[in-house]
């Protein structure tokens, strides 16, 4: 008798943390390595938040609370919803978990029987099909290209439809391409969903508040009221608020949903960190002009880096709409050899490569679910993204 789970065979550990572990290791080896692989802003957590978490301990806040969140940060989530997004919830239509993913995974174990199929647009995050996997699902890949700036159509959307399917996972703007969807567009897809009743919808907002240019955020339930019944809009304070270690997740959505995924979270971790959840309250009521400020800083380094990768031969990088990554499309380096000597045969090869001969570390587009193409995370110094990209140009001007 095996001792380890048959369950472990279906998924394997992210690559993205991978990456970001490698070059962890290597920089304490002593090596010059920038790494461009991890998730998160560079930027601390704003004062006033640290500050109501400080509050919050001095109060002795540091108890047991409600399994999936405290009243007051339900009240906080049910005004943001309703400010930002024109969607009501009462406080019995959301949820908080520790952090963004484990919201998404409570959705999909308390919803899941094996044969249920969730459509997931490619490139994705690199969880999302490992989770359904876990919770007894059938991910349903839909390649999205560069063809199409890595947006799904409704053309796709509706192909990829069975009787079989439970699930639309959307995520806007995109990990990994930082691909966002117009109103437009969206309202497409949702045209789609309006003629499958039996399908729900799962919208990542996870990076709402970081979009650039004239480009406005839409969520799925918001340009369509008629999926309001069907959508579980899911965020954060990770990405937005610099409070990717706090691990404060949120949700909206039909009451059955929502406690289904209590159910779910009551045995497994219980209540998220308190003093996390009190700090999430100032993060969603209290001042939001910085994350104006920090917009600006992420447009500036996008602009930076699309065009030092459009420099480097054998590279086309498009220029995304929001997030903090770019997804280069490397077709013109596949079938060379690196200066070291080493065969790029695919996109795995080339990150490889890149990180050994020239110690800047990306994640590579297989990963992601749409090759050949590696994914960088910009949410770093302005000094090491201009650097990173010179080496890559240097890197790729070295190919023969």
């Amino acid at each position: 008798m095996a001792f380890l789970s048959d369950t472990l065979a279906r998924v394997k550990p992210s690559p993205t943390i991978a990456v970001t572990t490698k070059a962890q290791q290597l920089k304490a080896e002593g090596k010059d390595v920038i790494g461009l692989g991890a998730g998160e802003p560079d930027f601390d957590t704003p004062q006033n938040i640290k500050d109501a978490a400080k509050r919050a301990i001095d109060a002795g806040k540091t108890k047991y609370t409600a399994v999936d969140g405290i009243p007051e940060l339900k009240a906080a989530i049910c005004r943001k919803f309703e400010r930002e997004n024109g969607l009501k919830y009462t406080p019995a239509q959301i949820t908080v978990g520790t952090g963004g993913k484990q919201i998404l995974y409570n959705a999909l174990m308390a919803t899941c029987n094996p044969g249920d199929e969730v459509i997931i647009p490619a490139p994705y995050w690199v969880s999302y099909p490992d989770m359904v996997l876990l919770a007894g699902g059938t991910p349903v890949t839909v390649e999205c290209g560069i063809e199409s700036d890595f947006k799904l159509t409704a053309e796709k959307l509706e192909a990829a439809i069975t009787p079989k399917t439970k699930w639309f996972i959307f995520n806007s703007p995109s990990n990994p391409t930082g691909a966002g969807y117009s109103a437009a567009e969206l309202k497409a897809l949702t045209d789609v969903l309006m003629r499958h009743p039996h399908v729900w919808i799962m919208s990542d907002d996870m990076y709402e508040h970081l979009v650039f240019d004239d480009f406005r955020f839409a969520t799925p339930a918001e340009v369509e009221p008629g999926l309001y019944d069907r959508t579980l809009t899911c965020n954060g304070v990770s990405k937005a608020y610099a409070m990717t270690g706090w691990r404060i997740g949120y949700a909206g959505g039909p009451v059955a949903l929502i406690k289904a995924m209590g159910t779910i979270q009551s045995q497994s971790t219980s209540n998220p960190c308190s003093v996390a959840q009190y700090a999430a309250v100032e993060a969603l009521d209290g001042p939001q002009d910085f994350l104006a400020e920090n917009r600006k800083t992420f447009q500036r380094r996008r602009d930076l880096v699309v065009s030092m990768l459009n420099q480097a031969k054998g590279i086309k990088c498009p220029r995304p709409e929001g997030a903090f990554y770019v997804y280069p499309d490397i077709s013109g380096c596949i079938g060379k050899t690196s200066a070291g000597g080493r065969a790029i045969g695919n996109d795995e090869d080339f990150a490889t490569a890149l990180l050994e001969e020239t110690g800047v570390a990306v994640v590579f587009g297989a990963a992601f679910g749409v090759s050949p193409n590696f994914r960088v995370s910009y949410a770093t110094s302005d000094a090491a993204l201009e650097e990173a990209c010179r080496r890559i140009q240097t890197f790729c001007a070295g190919l023969r």
